[in-house]
């Protein structure tokens, strides 16, 4: 394009002309870049719903038959619900609470048809889910971001994931295998490294993962790196020894690396229903959980998990796994969440 316009230069043509012909193409590339914003927004969405196709007959069809089945708003239609929800893992006081909000709209929109229901049992999910921080902190950067999690619910392809997202956004991404105690933890997530394409530090299996975050920090600062992802020990059987662990870690990295923006990322897998919770709270018993990845919800038809993980908790979820793909590591949203869910 710009050889063409020295050329018109060099040929004494209209200077408004050119200008007129670079503002065009300006304004296509735009188009052409909004148009792709659109495309991929859309795509992730279809990505969501698809993913979501399990909880969705889990929740949504029997929601949809039940409400069709009644010609009246009443009491036995509020506990055919409450049913619903209980058996999808939403969990009894975070079913309670929704029932009783439920309630609550149908009596002041005085809403007398069954069918107006779901409209408002999704807006209902969508507030509960809304969360005031849904975005990662790793603002500004440098930024560590530990995550914590037990054994085999997808933290290190949660890692390797979240590397590839921030690595195609053009930061800059270092891992640090600090789960030294599981074995294999560390080949894995250096498997992950090479796929992403970003550096690892790693020290021997069985040794201090203290040690191992302590280098890696010196590393991310000496790199200048944008983002730091830590792994860090999984095990759950004793309680005592896994507090003094991350209590180590959690020091290391306030000493450390003060000025850094920080995330603690639980990973909760949803496939293990009431059992996710268990050790959501286990968790922040030990660590000041700042976000929650809920994992393999593509794999279950008890998704109903991720709302008694929000509200038992209080900590918001921020990313959402509903596939084997790098895409289907998701930046939680709880409109596009509900949408998707009762489309």
């Amino acid at each position: 394009m710009i050889k063409k316009i020295f050329d018109k230069f060099n040929k004494k043509e209209n200077v408004e002309d050119i200008k007129e012909e670079v503002l065009e193409q300006n304004e296509k590339k735009n188009d052409e870049e909004i148009t792709d914003e659109e495309t991929n927004k859309v795509n992730l969405f279809q990505r969501l719903k698809e993913g979501l196709s399990k909880t969705k007959k889990g929740i949504t069809e029997k929601i949809d038959n039940v409400l069709k089945s009644y010609g009246k708003i009443d009491e036995e239609l509020f506990e055919e619900l409450e049913e619903i929800l209980i058996t999808s893992d939403v969990g009894v006081n975070t079913t309670m609470d929704i029932i009783d909000n439920l309630r609550q709209r149908v009596k002041s929109k005085k809403i007398s048809d069954p069918l107006m229901v779901k409209e408002e049992i999704k807006d209902i999910i969508a507030d509960m889910l809304q969360g005031e921080e849904e975005k990662l902190n790793i603002d500004p950067s440098p930024a560590i971001i530990l995550v914590v999690g037990v054994n085999g619910v997808g933290k290190t392809t949660t890692i390797g994931k979240l590397a590839n997202k921030f690595k195609k956004e053009g930061k800059s991404v270092l891992l640090a295998a600090g789960d030294t105690f599981r074995a294999a933890a560390i080949d894995q997530l250096e498997v992950w490294a090479q796929r992403v394409g970003t550096d690892i530090i790693k020290h021997s299996e069985g040794a201090d993962p203290g040690a191992v975050i302590y280098d890696a920090i010196n590393a991310a600062k000496s790199r200048n790196t944008d983002i730091l992802i830590c792994d860090t020990a999984g095990r759950l059987h004793n309680k005592k020894n896994l507090m003094n662990e991350l209590g180590k870690v959690f020091k290391i990295v306030e000493r450390e690396y003060p000025n850094a923006s920080k995330e603690i990322l639980l990973v909760v897998d949803a496939t293990t229903g009431q059992n996710a919770i268990q050790q959501a709270k286990t968790f922040k018993e030990v660590a000041n959980i700042t976000g929650i990845a809920l994992t393999k919800l593509d794999g279950t038809a008890k998704g109903g998990v991720i709302l008694a993980v929000k509200n038992e908790l209080n900590v918001p979820v921020k990313l959402i796994g509903v596939g084997e793909k790098m895409e289907d590591l998701q930046e939680f949203n709880a409109k596009d969440f509900a949408n998707a869910l009762f489309e």
